[in-house]
């Protein structure tokens, strides 16, 4: 189903705005080359209810800026050393390169996606973040909030991606950077990162506030609260 279609049935009467996942469409179907087959885990590579897609193309979301002289990253809240990192600094910072799937909560997954950027738990060590922190809210322009668990946001594959496929992300992507916590419902995946909050308390997002499952996972099909 169309997106507005998914929306309307799942939290009736609630505003369509920009989604913090990156949406992308239906097409280059491979469910096949992927059936049965497991993570090193043992959860299936496609969890259930998804389509596996080839192709990546960027659908809805309210963007914020992509330049670069404008991007400003805060890590914040419950640290000892906040942070505000330039693109540049972000840059200079340790690199990684993953090989991962992301599973969008309307169906489809694009498997085996090269990104690109920095770990976030190697921010949250930058910053000195407090025992005392249970949760990480990710933010993002228009007020769009995506909120995880600690030990998901420090799990080695969670980044603060500025690169897709060996390029830059495109605006519609989330440039210059996005979260990207792969083992989430893509929504989770803020777009046009401006901040990382960590926090005692859980804080539900957006989307989490209009009907959309809060923990989100994937192999639960944890789409609606």
């Amino acid at each position: 189903m169309d997106r507005r279609e998914f929306i309307r049935n799942a939290a009736a009467g609630s505003a369509v705005m920009s989604l913090g996942g990156l949406w992308w469409a239906l097409d280059d179907e491979r469910t096949d080359a992927v059936a049965g087959e497991l993570r090193p885990d043992g959860r299936l590579v496609l969890p259930p209810g998804q389509r596996a897609v080839s192709r990546l193309r960027p659908m809805d979301g309210v963007p914020g800026s992509a330049k670069a002289s404008e991007f400003l990253l805060r890590v914040h809240g419950e640290v000892d050393n906040p942070l505000e990192l330039t693109l540049a600094e972000l840059l200079a910072l340790e690199q990684v390169d993953r090989r991962l799937d992301v599973h969008c909560v309307t169906g489809w997954s694009a498997l085996g996606v090269m990104w690109r950027g920095v770990p976030i738990r190697v921010l949250a060590a930058m910053a000195g973040v407090r025992d005392s922190a249970r949760h990480v809210i990710f933010e993002a322009p228009h007020y769009y909030t995506a909120n995880v668990p600690m030990s998901e946001a420090m799990k080695p594959t969670c980044l603060v991606a500025h690169r897709a496929e060996g390029r830059p992300l495109r605006r519609s992507h989330g440039a210059p950077a996005r979260a990207l916590i792969p083992d989430r419902y893509f929504w989770k995946s803020a777009k046009w990162l401006t901040g990382i909050r960590f926090s005692t308390a859980d804080a539900p997002g957006y989307w989490e506030t209009r009907g959309y499952h809060n923990n989100a996972d994937p192999w639960r099909q944890e789409r609606h609260g």
